[in-house]
């Protein structure tokens, strides 16, 4: 089987700059012994095994390595679909079947799809070893790349974070409207329906400067924007933010979002209550 790659850049190629002249900045590649640049074709991978000494290797040794390995996606049981946490999920990669493979391919296929199970995969690219998920998505298998736990940062942490904030209760009443909520915009998955938005305003500013013969202006930072880097400046609150947002989301929303901002209301006017009595 063969990997092809799922993902595709979008982004805004920019080059860096000098200020001064606005000259690109140019990196070589140079020889730590006497200064030269060095040509890619004479470039090779070292590891240091002693202080300025060096093992080359070269493709062949990271074949070689493991055989099997560098060439085979082994793999290593089936797990629930629900079973891996999002956050372990890294890069796809569509897996298109070798010649003679086909029956297998569609076999792994469709036992994957009824069992409704991933299969966890072990495999080498690049010279690392990489655990993999395998899924039926239509007619193809997806491997997607995995994180190593020890690449995840610890969810004690963040657990010990959120234990500290004080737990709001909601009521039932409040839990069926936000259902209802949930019911009236749910939908069918459209990828198309989403773009990256941000890089269409970066390109209109980019125009908008060139238009302008602002094409070598530094511009400043705002008051305000210099205040949120450094901390100073308002302090945001989201639950007015998800109000208003639910607001915009039909009368279900509205509900919901009334429901929220009188429960908000009375917390703050508890907070104000406990603080003036505490002064008395």
């Amino acid at each position: 089987m063969t990997l092809h790659s799922a993902r595709r850049a979008s982004g805004i190629d920019l080059d860096m700059l000098d200020k001064r002249d606005f000259a690109p900045i140019g990196y070589q590649r140079y020889n730590k012994s006497t200064g030269k640049v060095v040509d890619w074709n004479n470039i090779v991978k070292g590891y240091e095994y002693e202080k300025g000494e060096y093992v080359v290797l070269t493709d062949e040794d990271f074949r070689r390595a493991n055989v099997e390995a560098s060439r085979t996606i082994d793999i290593e049981g089936f797990v629930e679909q629900s079973a891996i946490a999002p956050y372990y999920f890294e890069t796809p990669y569509f897996l298109v079947p070798d010649r003679g493979g086909e029956k297998v391919y569609a076999l792994l296929r469709e036992a994957l799809a009824s069992s409704q199970k991933y299969a966890v995969a072990t495999f080498v690219l690049r010279s690392r070893q990489h655990v993999c998920a395998l899924m039926p998505v239509d007619d193809i298998i997806v491997l997607d790349t995995l994180r190593f736990e020890s690449e995840i940062h610890p969810q004690e942490e963040v657990r010990a974070a959120v234990a500290k904030a004080k737990p709001q209760r909601t009521t039932g009443k409040e839990l069926q409207m936000a259902l209802k909520l949930v019911e009236e915009m749910t939908e069918a998955w459209k990828p198309a329906a989403f773009r990256d938005t941000y890089r269409d305003d970066l390109l209109k500013r980019i125009h908008q400067k060139v238009k302008a013969g602002q094409t070598h202006a530094l511009t400043a930072p705002e008051a305000e924007a210099t205040e949120r880097a450094t901390g100073g400046g308002k302090v945001v609150d989201l639950m007015s933010l998800l109000e208003k947002s639910l607001q915009q989301k039909g009368t279900g929303g509205a509900a919901v979002a009334r429901a929220t901002k009188r429960k908000h209301s009375a917390a703050r006017r508890r907070t104000t209550n406990a603080r003036g009595a505490r002064r008395a």
